[in-house]
């Protein structure tokens, strides 16, 4: 069986069970129509309300009330008898199961049409033997079901439901001829079935247009949060880096070390830099770095000359002597003690 088979058979099943649960909500509330001689009495179940029009297509019209309440309830229509055929037969107990399927196998014995040109139904009973069943057979022809149904319909009255054989006794409730969900045929299903298809491939479509946004709005939502945490992890550094040196001293062993360690300039980028701010004629023999405040001794031909070159390079600023510059021992060059603060960079110019 392909998928398309299963579909339609599924399909099939979910407007019959639609079908079917309209016809029982409506029967929560249902009229009754009966033949009384020449008469139709219309009774209506909720108000106990009796109404009788005259039968025949040159009957009476209905009152409007009539037509609303017929239109609104499950309209049962009970056959006289003089339109019913009563047949009764005997079948074993064991095949209770597939009575129905006996049954009409034995229309053209019983009755003067084929299954398919009448409306029947039967009734079970147990008698004196346990191992027999009563069965009781009514039917009647299409052709008067249809004109009947036909005549009331003219009228503006849909049958919901042909019912006989109602017992003397009142105890034995009618057995059903015919209903219009068991006569349903692919002309009656196929709106029901156009419904429903319609109602899962937009159940598809809704499906899938969620899916689709939820995905969207995951990834939308994971590019904010990455944004907003690389927003955060830069505020934090600002927060850090404008720490002070009392705050930073303040704080636990661990801790101070960890910002001490984000706060300070990168010392690989310092060491870079001063090799190309200094000229070739100059060399270090001193350097430490305390956070970003940096002093360095050494050797050069001109010591003032040093100051420009440290300023202008864009790592440090406030480019100053902080010891006295003298002569080395030979008195060929000076030596000189500078101190700069570092502005933090992760590059260097050119690079």
């Amino acid at each position: 069986m392909n998928i398309e088979m299963m579909m339609r058979r599924w399909i099939d099943i979910l407007a019959r069970l639609w079908l079917g649960w309209q016809e029982l909500r409506r029967a929560r509330q249902w009229v009754r129509i009966s033949r009384d001689g020449g008469q139709w009495v219309f009774e209506d179940a909720r108000n106990s309300a009796r109404f009788s029009f005259t039968a025949g297509p040159a009957g009476n019209a209905l009152p409007d009330e009539i037509l609303r309440a017929a239109q609104k309830s499950f309209v049962i229509l009970e056959l006289p008898a003089g339109d019913v055929v009563s047949r009764a037969m005997s079948v074993p107990a064991q095949a209770r199961d597939l009575l129905a399927g006996i049954v009409r196998n034995q229309i053209e014995r019983l009755f003067p049409w084929r299954a398919s040109q009448a409306a029947y139904g039967f009734n079970v009973a147990t008698g004196e033997d346990p191992n027999i069943l009563n069965v009781q057979v009514l039917a009647t022809s299409r052709v008067t079901l249809d004109a009947v149904c036909g005549e009331l319909g003219a009228r503006g009255l849909r049958v919901d439901r042909v019912v006989a054989g109602k017992g003397g006794d009142g105890a034995t409730p009618p057995i059903t001829l015919w209903s219009r969900l068991a006569d349903a045929t692919d002309a009656n299903l196929s709106w029901t079935r156009r419904m429903i298809g319609g109602l899962i491939v937009a159940a598809v479509c809704l499906t899938l247009a969620l899916n689709i946004w939820a995905f969207m709005a995951a990834a939308s939502a994971d590019g904010e949060s990455d944004e907003i945490g690389s927003r955060v992890a830069t505020l934090q550094r600002q927060i850090r880096g404008s720490t002070s040196k009392e705050a930073i001293a303040s704080l636990a062993p661990a801790e101070r070390a960890r910002a001490l360690k984000e706060t300070s300039p990168v010392a690989v980028v310092v060491v870079e830099a001063l090799s190309r701010a200094l000229p070739e004629t100059s060399y270090l023999t001193e350097l430490n770095m305390d956070g970003p405040t940096l002093r360095i001794v050494g050797l050069a031909g001109d010591a003032p000359a040093l100051i420009a070159p440290l300023e202008r390079s864009g790592h440090f600023k406030d480019v100053h002597f902080f010891a006295p510059t003298t002569r080395n021992a030979d008195g060929g060059r000076f030596v000189f003690h500078i101190e700069a603060r570092v502005e933090p960079h992760v590059r260097i110019d050119g690079e």
